[in-house]
C-alpha cells in the first residue's frame, strides 16, 4: 500500500508534469484537487505505482497527449545507443564480461523521471565499474541463470534498456523474455522503445498488459502471468518493479536490480540513496 511518506514525492511529480505541459494555473488547481482526493482516499488502499498511473491518466486526458515522456525516452535511448559500442568494448575486454555488463545495467537505472532526483550520466557510468554494490547477490544470480531454462527480465525505463540489452546479450541465454509496460507511463519502456533499441534481437519482447510504472501481478494480463509463473529466474529491473513485487510474491529465484533513489526505498533495503543493489527475493 502507499506509504504516507511517498505522498510528497507524488505531489512533486504532479507539479512537474503540470509545469512540463504548461497547464493553466486555474486548471492546475482543479487537477491537484482531483489528485489529492485520490491520494487521500483510493490511493491509500492501493500500491503506490497506481497513484502514478492515475496521475498520468489525469494529465493525458487534460492534454490529449498519450505518451507524456515520448521526447525524453527518445533522447535517452539515443544517448545510450551512442555509448553502446564503447560500453560493449569495455565489457568484452574485461576480466569478467558478465559482471561488467551487470554493473553497466545497474548504472543505466539512474535514468528515471519518477522520483524527484537529479542524475548525472557521465559520473554514474565513469564510477560504475569501481563503485561498491550495496547489496550484491550477483554470484547467486549467475549460478541460477546457468541452470535456468527460461529467464524473465522485467524492464524499467527507456535509455536504461540499452544497458539491459547489453547485459542480456552478454548473458547469451537461449530463452530470455523481456517484459515492458502495456501502455506509456512516465519514461517506462513499452514495446516501441524496446524494439527501437533492438531488444528483440536478444530476447522475446512482451508487454505485461498494464500501464502502471511497476509490475503488479494482480493487474497484469493472463498471458504475462503465465510467463511470470513459469519462469525459472526473474530479473526485476528498477525501483518501480521493486515497489510492486518486493514482499508481494514468493518466487524463489526473483532478483531485484536497481539503484536506490529515495528515502523510503533506502529504509526498505537498509542502504543509502544512489547505492546499487542486486537483491534476491527472500
Amino acid at each position: 500500500m502507499i506509504d504516507v511518506n511517498c505522498v510528497p514525492c507524488l505531489r512533486k511529480q504532479a507539479t512537474r508534469l503540470f509545469e512540463k505541459y504548461k497547464i493553466a494555473e486555474e486548471r492546475q488547481i482543479v487537477l491537484k484537487g482531483v489528485f489529492e482526493d485520490f491520494l487521500q482516499n483510493d490511493g491509500l488502499n492501493q500500491p503506490s505505482p497506481l497513484s502514478t498511473q492515475f496521475l498520468n491518466k489525469l494529465v493525458r486526458e487534460e492534454t490529449g497527449i498519450n505518451d507524456l515522456y515520448f521526447e525524453e525516452k527518445e533522447f535517452y535511448n539515443k544517448v545510450l545507443l551512442d555509448r553502446y559500442e564503447q560500453l560493449k568494448n569495455d565489457v568484452l575486454s574485461s576480466d569478467n564480461p558478465l559482471k561488467t555488463a551487470l554493473r553497466y545495467a545497474l548504472a543505466g537505472n539512474i535514468i528515471d523521471f519518477g522520483p524527484p532526483h537529479k542524475f548525472d550520466l557521465d559520473s554514474t557510468f565513469s564510477e560504475a565499474l569501481d563503485k561498491k554494490i550495496g547489496i550484491d547477490h550477483s554470484d547467486e544470480l549467475f549460478r541460477d541463470l546457468e541452470v535456468a531454462r527460461t529467464v524473465l527480465y522485467l524492464g524499467d525505463n527507456a535509455g536504461e534498456i540499452v544497458t539491459d540489452k547489453l547485459f542480456i546479450e552478454t548473458l547469451n541465454h537461449p530463452n530470455v523474455v523481456f517484459a515492458v509496460r502495456g501502455n506509456p507511463v512516465l519514461n517506462d519502456v513499452t514495446v516501441y522503445e524496446a524494439e527501437a533499441v533492438g531488444m528483440h534481437e536478444v530476447a522475446r519482447v512482451v508487454d505485461n498488459g498494464f500501464d502502471a510504472p511497476s509490475t503488479l501481478t494482480d493487474y497484469c494480463s493472463a498471458e504475462f502471468l503465465e510467463i511470470f509463473n513459469k519462469a525459472d529466474v526473474i530479473i526485476s529491473k528498477g525501483q518501480g518493479n521493486f515497489e510492486g513485487l518486493y514482499g508481494q510474491v514468493d518466487h524463489k529465484k526473483l532478483y531485484f536490480l536497481f539503484m536506490v533513489k529515495c528515502d523510503e526505498i533506502a529504509k526498505a533495503t537498509g542502504r543509502l540513496k544512489n547505492e546499487a543493489v542486486v537483491l534476491k527475493n527472500e
